[in-house]
């Protein structure tokens, strides 16, 4: 039987399955547990129509792919953006699978979506499409069943139109979706998550690697791409601990700050794409000495000296050729804020480099270093099943703890299952291989459990 290709959920797929072999090799019996592991659960598609702003009826596909729910309710977030297909989809909920059995909190995967495009549209075309889409999806999720989040383009706005439509179709209020407004069952810290967890991550790795490269030093250049909630929230942590923030990007190009961008130009940023607005319209920094913009270029290979870089926009937006040139400029740390920001071809150009001992990049994949933003989506659901809202400070300790506990994690299995001669002690052990094994134990040891295999 030929299925159709599947080029994103194939390249999960494969990461997964290398990061495996040296594992299967020793633990011959978990291949038919990788073989189940990889079928999602239940694979959800519907219609959606909507009315735009001239009354005219509109339509557009929307998914909901609920992976694994060894471990807890389906719980990954939705993505309205043009690409959304079932491949991108399938793919972003194997990897939420793992990632979630990575932050310890009792979570399974999944992922849904629709083609839609917010960007252009109007509030109320946006809130139309909302209850449009909550109407069919409200079917398939709930409390303890299924806990969606937002994604790209699904942000507080669209989380408040669907969680309205949802409360009112099932006349009940619960945490049925995460990333709530504070005043009405969301949790502090969420919209800060992802980005915050990537630096406690980093921090870690840079303590064990390359300690010279503190992010307390302004001496210590990063490169971020993006510019959305992940990249914002990246760039003001590192901007708040004293590092050196180079650069930020959206579709169109790249700005470049070459003394770092300041907390206030990334807040500008930020209210800008609120608008719907891109980084080309910082015309004014443009033509400053401190700014250049770039149109249609990644950051990656325009920077003359990099030692922490984190993409942070969407997946394969860093190539081979591009890892290269990283290197070329002196990057020590890659960790993705994105899901599978880095192509095949650019991970095995780290991975290399890695294995060449000091001096080599040491790489942390999306499922490990971004766990953060699901991590305390995972605390929303426990505040909302208890009606209370812990504060910043205590949320804020509780992703520190999570994202330590992740990086410890991931280290030892790394240590065990790279299957390399580590004991030298020059080599740091994969991370990717790390966090690909633990979350894989986790879950199939969970579906051993409940009869899934056997």
């Amino acid at each position: 039987m030929v299925l159709p290709s599947e080029p994103e959920f194939e390249q999960a797929l494969s990461e997964l399955t290398l990061s495996l072999e040296y594992f299967l090799k020793k633990n011959p019996s978990y291949q038919k547990a990788l073989e189940i592991v990889q079928i999602p659960e239940r694979v959800i598609q519907f219609r959606v129509i909507w009315e735009d702003d001239s009354g005219k009826p509109q339509v557009n596909r929307g998914f909901r792919v609920q992976y694994n729910s060894t471990l807890g309710p389906y719980k990954g977030g939705l993505r309205l953006h043009p690409s959304v297909n079932l491949s991108i989809l399938k793919f972003l909920g194997f990897e939420q699978t793992f990632k979630n059995a990575l932050t310890g909190l009792s979570m399974g995967g999944g992922k849904g979506g629709s083609d839609f495009d917010p960007k252009g549209k109007s509030d109320a075309e946006i809130r139309r499409f909302c209850v449009a889409f909550m109407t069919e999806l409200s079917r398939h999720i709930g409390q303890d069943t299924d806990v969606p989040a937002g994604d790209i383009g699904t942000g507080g706005r669209e989380i408040g139109y669907m969680f309205g439509q949802y409360r009112k179709l099932r006349n009940e209020v619960v945490g049925v979706l995460t990333g709530k407004g504070n005043n009405w069952g969301g949790s502090f810290i969420r919209p800060e998550a992802t980005g915050y967890g990537v630096i406690y991550y980093v921090e870690h790795m840079i303590a064990k690697a390359c300690p010279e490269y503190s992010l307390t030093k302004p001496s210590t250049k990063v490169a971020i791409s993006g510019s959305g909630n992940v990249a914002q929230y990246t760039a003001l942590k590192v901007i708040e601990l004293g590092g050196t923030v180079l650069s930020l990007s959206d579709s169109k190009g790249s700005l470049i700050a070459k003394e770092g961008f300041t907390k206030e130009v990334v807040q500008s940023i930020a209210e800008l794409k609120l608008k719907g607005g891109s980084l080309e319209s910082f015309k004014s920094f443009a033509s400053e000495d401190k700014y250049a913009y770039h149109p249609g270029h990644r950051p990656w290979a325009l920077l003359p000296q990099v030692h922490i870089a984190l993409p942070s926009a969407t997946q394969n937006e860093v190539s081979a050729e591009e890892a290269e040139a990283l290197i070329k400029v002196g990057v020590r740390i890659v960790a993705e804020g994105s899901n599978m920001g880095c192509t095949a071809e650019a991970i095995e150009v780290f991975e290399n480099s890695r294995k060449k001992g000091a001096g080599g990049v040491w790489y942390a994949p999306g499922k490990a270093s971004n766990c953060g933003g699901v991590a305390v989506s995972g605390l929303e659901m426990a505040q909302n099943s208890q009606r209370l809202t812990w504060t910043p400070e205590e949320v804020d300790a509780k992703l520190k703890n999570i994202m330590t506990e992740c990086y410890n994690i991931c280290l030892k299995a790394g240590n065990e299952w790279s299957g390399e001669g580590l004991s030298s002690g020059t080599v740091l052990p994969s991370l990717l291989c790390g966090a690909n094994v633990a979350g894989f134990i986790k879950v199939a040891d969970a579906m051993k459990d409940q009869g899934d295999w056997w």
